[in-house]
């Protein structure tokens, strides 16, 4: 069978780990995909090819060598282009680091190759993670594969790209506000964005560092689950990384929710969700109920601060993260400058896109003398605020239902006239990253013209698994499933 690329991550490591098939032909098959389709999507930025077939070699090799292969054994996948690799770029899909060559991996890179892996290239995004539709990438435009005229979404809009297209198995991608979620939403896949030190970031380029998280971005739960375990634990390279014992959250897959309580927060059921969104919303909670869960109101009062903080917060951080790419040591340096004031202005002028100087502006601005405490400080309590509704809610529920996003992917150029029109876009998603709790998208049905529509579910920290036996258990009983888009 040629056709590798229609299935899931979980059925290609066990007929590879079992034999059925070599992990060479799985790559294979996929890289011909790639080749076949990506043109059109534009999900990747980098193919490896020599490459992908040489460690898939490798991992056939340990299998003939009756050798325990690791628990992703053949399984062809993608990596967001700010995801440090040795091999290939990493360019964050930026100007400013054309041609920037990693000198180390990230600790998923290592962990997704020491699990043997098979890694096909980097995805697009938008550029340093900033913007919620992959238009502001500076390398190429990514295509939703289920209509080539709107956005897979962002910033790992190449990501949820590759997943939809079956041009990768699982991709890895990073949610600072929305940005696994979203793509997800947008292009029929699930996504799931760790608790905030779940998951290390030791190697991922820092956007906001107090928000951003590597998480999985997958065709079903199950494939989320697998990839959660190879890529959770304590980094001793990674203060933020949470010290917990390693789990396995495949564990509670298949377990009932009988009993379970859903919470309903009443401030993301508004005016500005879409119709076609809500229903659909509102028919997935359906087949929880009908599984045994209570459906209970909840409230998050606060949710309407949520975009305001975030954007206040995540540019603040941004700005301080950002300094370093001045064209001294690595990327793009501007070739005219006549001293180093100039050389620093021309390289980041000519170097990042404007969403991102956008972002530096506004967040050096609010660290500024005689505007810190107007804005940055009185952002930061806030978000404690939003923090202390969730820590309420889950007092009442023990898992949060929510829409992902408030309509289905928009056509490219729509909102690129208008930020904050494309900044409420993220709306349903930006809270749980203000709170550092779990999140998972999962796709729910289509709109009347064919566009995936998502929906969320939120839980405690760290109690991902509970997430994934829910999200789980409603794709196991509800009648959801996209295929893959005719391309």
């Amino acid at each position: 069978m040629s056709n590798w690329f229609e299935k899931s991550a979980f059925e290609i490591r066990e007929a590879v780990a079992g034999g059925t098939v070599t992990a060479r032909e799985v790559a294979t098959s996929f890289l011909d995909r790639i080749d076949a389709v990506d043109e059109k999507v534009g999900a990747y930025t980098q193919v490896w090819h020599d490459e992908a077939l040489a460690q898939a070699d490798a991992v056939d090799a340990k299998i003939a060598a009756g050798k325990l292969v690791g628990a992703l054994a053949g399984v062809p996948i993608s990596l967001k282009e700010l995801i440090c690799t040795q091999s290939g770029e990493t360019t964050c899909s930026s100007k400013i680091l054309a041609g920037f060559q990693s000198p180390y991996d990230a600790t998923v890179t290592q962990k997704l190759l020491a699990d043997d892996a098979v890694v096909l290239g980097k995805v697009n995004m938008d550029e340093f993670a900033m913007g919620s539709s992959t238009e502001n990438s500076a390398v190429q435009k990514t295509s939703n594969p289920w209509d080539l005229s709107r956005v897979p979404g962002g910033s790992s809009g190449g990501s949820a790209a590759s997943v939809a297209s079956a041009t990768s198995a699982i991709s890895f991608g990073s949610d600072t506000g929305g940005s696994i979620r979203q793509p997800a939403a947008f292009c029929g896949c699930v996504g799931l964005k760790p608790t905030y030190g779940r998951v290390s970031r030791y190697g991922l380029v820092a956007f906001a560092s107090s928000l951003d998280q590597i998480g999985p971005l997958t065709r079903d739960v199950r494939d989320a689950a697998l990839a959660m375990n190879v890529i959770s634990g304590k980094d001793p390279r990674d203060a933020t990384s949470a010290d917990l014992p390693a789990e396995d959250f495949t564990k509670k897959l298949g377990d009932s929710i009988a009993g379970l309580k859903i919470g309903l927060p009443k401030e993301y059921f508004v005016d500005a969700l879409g119709s076609e969104v809500r229903a659909l919303v509102e028919k997935a909670t359906k087949v929880l109920e009908d599984q045994g869960a209570e459906i209970v109101e909840v409230s998050l009062p606060h949710t309407e601060y949520a975009v305001s903080v975030y954007y206040i917060v995540a540019p603040a951080e941004a700005s301080a993260n950002l300094a370093r790419f001045d064209g001294v040591r690595y990327g793009f340096r501007h070739p005219d400058a006549k001293n180093v004031s100039e050389m620093y202005v021309k390289t980041k002028s000519e170097g990042f896109g404007e969403e991102v100087q956008r972002r530096i502006m506004l967040g050096t601005y609010v660290l500024s003398s005689g505007y810190y405490d107007a804005y940055y400080l009185k952002a930061q309590k806030v978000r404690t605020l939003i923090t202390q509704d969730f820590d309420e809610a889950f007092k009442a529920c023990d898992i949060i239902l929510t829409p992902t996003t408030p309509s289905t992917a928009f056509t490219m150029g729509e909102k690129s006239n208008d930020p904050l029109e494309m900044y409420l876009n993220d709306i349903f998603t930006i809270s749980a990253n203000l709170a550092g709790i779990p999140g998972i998208s999962l796709p729910c049905g289509t709109s009347a013209s064919g566009l995936p529509v998502g929906f969320q579910l939120l839980s405690k920290a760290f109690d991902e698994a509970t997430l994934l036996q829910t999200a789980h258990c409603y794709e196991q009983h509800a009648d959801v499933n996209l295929g893959i888009p005719n391309l």
